[in-house]
């Protein structure tokens, strides 16, 4: 006689499973850190051999038929809990979809996304476009392939978007970016009749040292545990983790520019503080993971431009950097400092751009990642589009293609889909910041004192600590009662910019 399970063992080996696939690609993370890190030039070749070992081995996992049978077996079950039901409906919903994808094609997808990092990082060195172009056109078309496996009912790219943003399609975000186009614009236009602030004494002489040190203290006053993660040094800044109790951040530093690391270490702070705050006992599951990559930006921008970026803020730790930087920043009053970090000017890089103009940055790549999934723009076009777009929106000429096209290390890693998760990040932040103002008494007297704690405790229970549990839209709604409503950002804009240039 077959005795059934109970729900509780069930649950138990789905955990189990699930916790073994976590291992794996976790395992498969550090390997791809160290790669952004200090992997010696020699071992790209098995790095990328190992790499795809590791990704074709979670993905047999995830797609066993065995965890289908167990996770089809826990749906039918009624005394499961809220979260271990939620648990178990989006584990379904992710292992149908992984189950489309066929071994061979992870193993593609993995061998390509190592050739074109490779490439990109080559390509950067000789400030050439031509040296990534052949890996790029494998990897878009390997990604045309993943929308098919993948499938869609409006736009190709739709397929995409919903694995960085769960519901998000070319129809919202064409809308968002008529908004941005709308609204930013008259602002920018008012903006650009003023005067630019004196801006020259952040491009001084900054030690590397001395950064590092200031930017490890940001850190430290944020509230990331350093016990729990470390900071390193790559060519483009991000965040990674394996587990809530390892999250690790890297920085760049410019020695003629402070503010390149300084908002860099805020930015990637603010990531890694989600992910430091997401529950340890969910380590696996669904409920274990951040909501979605807008909700993750919402958090890095929150810390980075709301916070970061604020008088308040810098009313504490002014002083401090004066301190260490005397002969560049002593004579410059904190208002001045203001000022000049939050310039508004039209420029070449995504990453250093202001709040405002930096909207225009992602609906460029959002215009030509559309495009090139839909067959309608070839990797051979690109160079000369991504200039022209420049030029259109935002009125700079692109000077080489290091400032240019190969500024970003996404299209290397296939995140086709990503970028517009960025100024979805900025919206939130700006809905989530005016409930923490309304939700928080003091919270604004707290950051001008450089105490953090009350807001860290504020995410971790209103966003971090739920995962996975609740869309993007849904969570945004039960923290501020309403849905992502643009006109935050625009208000936070006009006040914050109308303020500085005495609109």
């Amino acid at each position: 006689m077959t005795v059934q399970k109970t729900s509780a063992e069930l649950y138990e080996q789905y955990k189990t499973k699930m916790q073994q696939i976590a291992d794996v690609r976790n395992a498969a993370a550090v390997l791809g850190w160290d790669q952004e890190t200090y992997l010696p030039e020699k071992g790209a070749a098995f790095r990328g051999q190992q790499l795809t070992t590791l990704s074709s081995l979670a993905h047999e996992l995830f797609t066993r038929d065995d965890l289908g049978s167990l996770l089809q077996e826990l749906q039918q079950r009624n005394d499961l809990t809220a979260i271990q039901q939620r648990n178990v409906t989006l584990s379904l919903e992710d292992y149908e979809k992984n189950k489309k994808y066929p071994a061979p094609f992870v193993a593609d997808l993995s061998n390509a996304t190592n050739t074109a990092y490779h490439a990109w990082i080559r390509a950067r060195k000789e400030k050439n476009y031509a040296v990534f172009e052949p890996a790029l056109e494998k990897m878009v078309a390997l990604k045309q392939q993943e929308t098919s496996i993948l499938g869609y009912t409006g736009h190709p790219y739709d397929a995409l978007l919903n694995e960085y943003e769960k519901g998000a399609d070319v129809a919202m975000l064409d809308a968002i970016f008529r908004d941005v186009r709308g609204s930013l614009l008259p602002l920018l236009q008012k903006i650009a009749l003023q005067d630019l602030p004196e801006r020259k004494f952040l491009s001084r002489h900054y030690p590397k040292d001395q950064q590092w040190e200031f930017g490890l203290g940001l850190l430290k006053d944020m509230g990331y545990d350093f016990q729990a993660g470390r900071q390193d040094v790559s060519e483009h800044p991000f965040t990674t983790s394996f587990n809530p109790q390892d999250v690790r951040v890297t920085t760049r530093i410019d020695e003629q520019d402070l503010g390149n690391m300084t908002w860099s270490c805020i930015h990637e702070g603010g990531h890694a503080l989600y992910e430091q705050g997401l529950p340890i006992e969910e380590y696996g599951l669904p409920c274990g993971e951040a909501a979605s990559l807008g909700i993750h930006e919402s958090q890095s921008r929150l810390w980075e431009n709301n916070v970061g970026r604020s008088l308040i803020f810098w009313q504490h730790h002014y002083g401090k950097l004066q301190a260490i930087f005397r002969s560049n920043l002593l004579a410059v009053p904190i208002q001045d400092f203001y000022r000049a970090i939050n310039m508004v000017q039209p420029s070449l890089i995504r990453t250093e751009a202001d709040e405002l103009t930096y909207h225009f940055h992602v609906m460029i790549r959002y215009e030509i990642e559309k495009e090139l999934i839909a067959g309608n723009l070839k990797t051979g076009e690109l160079r000369d589009v991504w200039n022209k777009y420049y030029e259109d929106f935002l009125q700079v000429k692109v000077t080489d293609d290091l400032n240019g096209i190969l500024q970003d290390i996404h299209w290397s890693h296939g995140s086709f889909g990503y970028f517009p998760t960025y100024s979805l990040g900025s919206f939130y932040a700006a809905q989530l910041f005016a409930a923490a103002k309304t939700q928080v008494p003091g919270v604004e007297n707290d950051i001008a004192s450089g105490v953090y704690d009350k807001l860290l405790h504020w995410l971790r229970e209103k966003i971090h600590r739920h995962g996975r549990f609740w869309t993007s839209n849904e969570l945004c709604e039960k923290v501020t009662g309403e849905k992502l409503d643009f006109r935050y950002f625009l208000e936070y804009a006009t006040e914050k910019f109308g303020g500085i240039y005495k609109l």
